[in-house]
């Protein structure tokens, strides 16, 4: 077998013990995470006759230009040879190995099988993924599940190899901050990877990653994984994780807000909310206009949520809904800023506004997410609200929907639903203003702080 770094070594150890099922190696780039990952799938395909494997990127070319290169330099370290010790296809995306396979798969997680059913009918012994960071976390899980082939007939345990550059998303919350905090669940283990760890590296790589800046300097570089949030984000990442454990907002007038799907390609999402408190959610992933305006109606009944407190989205099929739900407020992200104080706002429009509206209640830690069902996809739809075109003077905005449902793969519709709950706050239609709710919340802060003082005196 091919020499392993040191650190190589102790995530080999890792693979082949009777504790750890997922297993993240981590870190700055370089780190040769790849490498062990195709080396891994190579060893055990060859060790385990007729056994099958995972080979998984969020895209299948991009998998076909990376890893699967690693693949093939692995095989020639090993001294094997396409066509006499493995063959591949290019068609089907698998390579034999003797009686095993490894099944190149892509693992993006399109609108189209949301579920990915196209994985359910696998059954794998073991699975590694490159980049998980590019992953959903539902991703990672279906794919650990499909892990159970002919394990017992080889003594093996179910084993997921994930690798990855530092990110702020799930592999951060269940892995990486879990093993700094000594708190991470006992079949998980992370381990650092780090530039200097790959002596492999050529001096020539090394001082293209040292000519990066900023946050990318931070996380390929230096494997950083607290490196500094994009400057152009309006919430940062630990006031968004924070959402759903800020328990202390407390409740007030009751609103249901709804995005309605756009031509009824995307979900339509309905949120109820006490105050700042986002209570319960239904979301339907197809819907007629009418179904949609019943689903929203019933939710009043049982709530009893007046008709002025409802907010629809007005734009597409959405107004629609608006026109079966009279005396509601139709929400039309292009228009204008609404005036405070009697003074126009400096905002692009509405939208615009909404969303820095937003990002204030985040940041302050004043809204709280009770449903914990959608949390992945919030904390990552909350994280593409960004500044747009930071360089030009002239009214702030935010980045286009276009171009963040490019990024995302999917539309934002749990944070266009947050956005939209700041429109009655905007208008000032809850008994109090925001700024003077605000100022109230400060107060009562204060005062709850001084009790505490003075309790322990």
């Amino acid at each position: 077998m091919a020499d392993l770094t040191h650190k190589q070594w102790a995530a080999w150890k890792l693979l082949h013990d009777t504790q750890h099922t997922e297993i993240l190696y981590g870190g700055a780039a370089g780190g040769g995470k790849s490498w062990l990952g195709c080396l891994w799938l190579l060893a055990s395909a060859i060790e385990y006759p007729g056994s099958r494997w995972l080979m998984g990127r969020s895209r299948l070319k991009t998998l076909k230009e990376t890893t699967l290169n690693s693949f093939f330099d692995a095989t020639k370290a090993e001294g094997l040879k396409v066509g006499r010790d493995y063959t591949y296809n290019g068609q089907t995306n698998i390579i034999h190995i003797g009686q095993s396979e490894i099944l190149l798969k892509d693992l993006f997680a399109y609108p189209s099988d949301p579920n990915f059913d196209e994985l359910g009918s696998l059954e794998l012994t073991g699975a590694f993924g490159d980049e998980v960071n590019q992953l959903t976390e539902k991703a990672k899980d279906i794919v650990g599940s499909r892990i159970r082939y002919k394990l017992d007939q080889f003594g093996l345990m179910p084993k997921f190899l994930m690798t990855c550059n530092p990110a702020k998303n799930w592999v951060y919350r269940d892995f990486y901050k879990p093993s700094q905090d000594g708190t991470i669940e006992g079949h998980r283990a992370f381990l650092p990877a780090l530039v200097k760890d790959n002596p492999m590296n050529s001096q020539h790589y090394i001082d293209n990653l040292n000519r990066l800046k900023g946050a990318d300097r931070e996380r390929l570089l230096l494997g950083n994984w607290d490196y500094d949030d994009d400057p152009a984000a309006l919430m940062d990442h630990d006031s968004i994780t924070d959402l759903w454990t800020n328990d202390h907002v407390n409740g007030g007038a009751k609103y249901i807000v709804a995005d309605i799907a756009r031509f009824g390609h995307d979900k339509t999402v309905i949120s109820y909310w006490e105050g700042m408190r986002w209570e319960a959610t239904v979301v339907m992933d197809t819907s007629s206009i009418v179904e949609a305006a019943s689903a929203i109606t019933q939710l009043s009944k049982m709530e009893g949520v007046p008709r002025s407190h409802i907010v629809v989205d007005d734009d597409g099929i959405g107004g629609g809904v608006v026109d079966l739900l009279p005396g509601c407020l139709p929400f039309n992200g292009g228009a204008k800023p609404i005036p405070q104080k009697g003074r126009d706002q400096n905002y692009m429009n509405l939208k615009g506004q909404c969303s820095y509206e937003l990002a204030q209640y985040v940041n302050d830690r004043e809204m709280y997410i009770a449903d914990m069902r959608h949390r992945e996809n919030v904390e990552e739809e909350l994280s593409h609200i960004k500044r747009y075109k930071m360089d030009n003077d002239g009214k702030l905005r935010v980045l286009p929907k276009e171009k963040v449902k490019e990024s995302l793969g999917r539309s934002p519709d749990f944070a266009d639903v947050m956005m939209m709950r700041m429109l009655p706050e905007l208008r000032g239609d809850s008994m109090i203003s925001a700024s003077i709710q605000r100022k109230g919340v400060s107060i009562r802060k204060a005062q709850m702080k001084q009790a505490f003082i003075d309790s322990w005196r």
